[in-house]
């Protein structure tokens, strides 16, 4: 987490010191993760009372620019809603294990797959969706076990997640997240003006017992991962699906937003949640297994959250470039992209599994059931990624994916981390949170 800095503003009103903070995240004088100063600090710095700086900074963490936690006071969002700088360089010889990429080499060649995909023109006023993938994309989801009456083309899991909650939530709703959970959907989250009812996880995926609860307390919406969490791996079960279905059904108004971004290469079967209450959607992207720039997602879902969805996506975007839609559907249909998807899902499966087995043996406790990371609970989360980052590893700081502002996880990337790697990464991290051996003399 970054450290405050000596921050002073000059500001007339609170309108004033929101219009600069807002200008100062953007042009990168406050970066992503930066801690602010007290309000305190803040209003004797602006010559303001500390009323008016509290008011500016509620209305810019009820947009998401900056985020107020127990304990970790008030910073800047890690992806605030401003195009602010995130370009993060790491020094020369470190392996990467924090962004979360897929492996590049166990993704398709999209040149080569373009030359093969016929582009004819597409104009106004045509249908949104193309044919051939919604067909493809039904067979899919029907073979998985999601009910795919109603399907949507989106741009991405995430906007498919934002158009779905924005059709039937306002602002100051309360959304139960997994927690820890996926960092970006709280940053959308709190764009929104939405709030958290934090659920927590184990290796089978969200507890039934708080889920309940969060609904209860009145959460309009519960979105859930069903396989590869991200960022512990968790992954539903039969039975564990079976319990929190029952749930969704005793509160069938709740709006369930099933995130499946792994889909095929997540390395576990999907037990799904979708169409457990009246209020769904179940959405699969093809980031993780064809692309990440392949900006696209399907979208299943009864049919009222469908088609609020479609209207909304036609009254901006309007549709998904059918170049991507016709080579996704292209890619699909191709044989030797179909044994690499699965391929590839076995890799992961077999990288993951190697770090796993690896950090057991050197008495490392950690867990991965699924997708493409392995959590590590620590205690002291900054010391032991700054001590990683000098032995050439880079991790992702847990406090990044948790709700609660406690420093006390890692997540590693495995995706792209053969064998031999996974153990030497292995004996680091045994070396580096080993208790330190005191030493007496005399």
């Amino acid at each position: 987490m970054a450290e405050s800095i000596q921050y002073t503003i000059t500001a007339a009103g609170a309108s004033a010191l929101v219009a600069q903070l807002e200008a100062d995240v953007a042009s990168g004088r406050l970066a992503p993760g930066q801690r602010l100063p007290s309000v305190r600090r803040l209003a004797a710095g602006a010559g303001l009372s500390p009323a008016t700086v509290a008011a500016g900074l509620a209305e810019l963490r009820r947009r998401g620019v900056v985020v107020s936690e127990p304990r970790r006071g008030t910073r800047v969002g890690e992806h605030p809603p401003l195009p602010a700088p995130l370009a993060i360089v790491l020094p020369d010889g470190v392996r990467d294990l924090s962004s979360g990429n897929p492996d590049p080499a166990l993704l398709p060649d999209l040149a080569a797959a373009l030359g093969r995909c016929p582009l004819p023109m597409r104009l106004y006023g045509e249908a949104p969706e193309l044919p051939e993938l919604v067909d493809a994309a039904c067979s899919t989801l029907l073979a998985d076990g999601v009910p795919a009456g109603e399907l949507g083309i989106l741009g991405g899991a995430l906007d498919g997640i934002e158009r779905a909650l924005a059709a039937w939530l306002r602002p100051g709703d309360r959304v139960a997240v997994e927690s820890p959970g996926y960092a970006p959907l709280f940053d959308l989250l709190r764009a929104q003006g939405l709030g958290f009812e934090p659920v927590p996880v184990d290796e089978r995926g969200m507890l039934p017992d708080p889920l309940q609860a969060a609904l209860h307390r009145g959460a309009r919406a519960v979105v859930v991962t069903p396989r590869g969490q991200n960022p512990t791996g968790a992954a539903l079960d039969e039975a564990r699906a079976g319990e929190l279905r029952a749930i969704l059904a005793s509160h069938p108004q709740a709006l369930l937003l099933e995130d499946d971004h792994l889909g095929a290469v997540a390395g576990t079967a999907l037990h799904t949640l979708a169409g457990a209450g009246e209020r769904w959607v179940s959405t699969r992207s093809v980031s993780k297994s064809l692309g990440p720039d392949l900006r696209l997602a399907v979208m299943a879902g009864d049919q009222a959250t469908v088609a609020r969805v479609r209207g909304r996506q036609a009254c901006g975007t309007g549709w998904v470039s059918h170049v991507i839609q016709r080579l996704v559907a292209s890619l699909w249909a191709d044989p030797e992209v179909t044994a690499l998807v699965r391929r590839a899902a076995g890799v992961y499966a077999g990288r993951r599994e190697a770090l796993l087995a690896a950090l057991h043996a050197n008495g490392v406790q950690a867990q991965g059931a699924s997708g493409l990371n392995v959590w590590l609970p620590v205690r002291e989360e900054a010391a032991t990624a700054a001590a990683l980052l000098a032995r050439g590893w880079a991790v992702a700081p847990g406090s990044r994916y948790a709700l609660s502002g406690r420093e006390g996880a890692i997540r590693v990337t495995t995706a792209a981390l053969d064998p031999g790697d996974a153990e030497l990464l292995a004996d680091d991290l045994a070396a580096v949170l080993a208790p330190a051996t005191a030493i007496r003399s005399g």
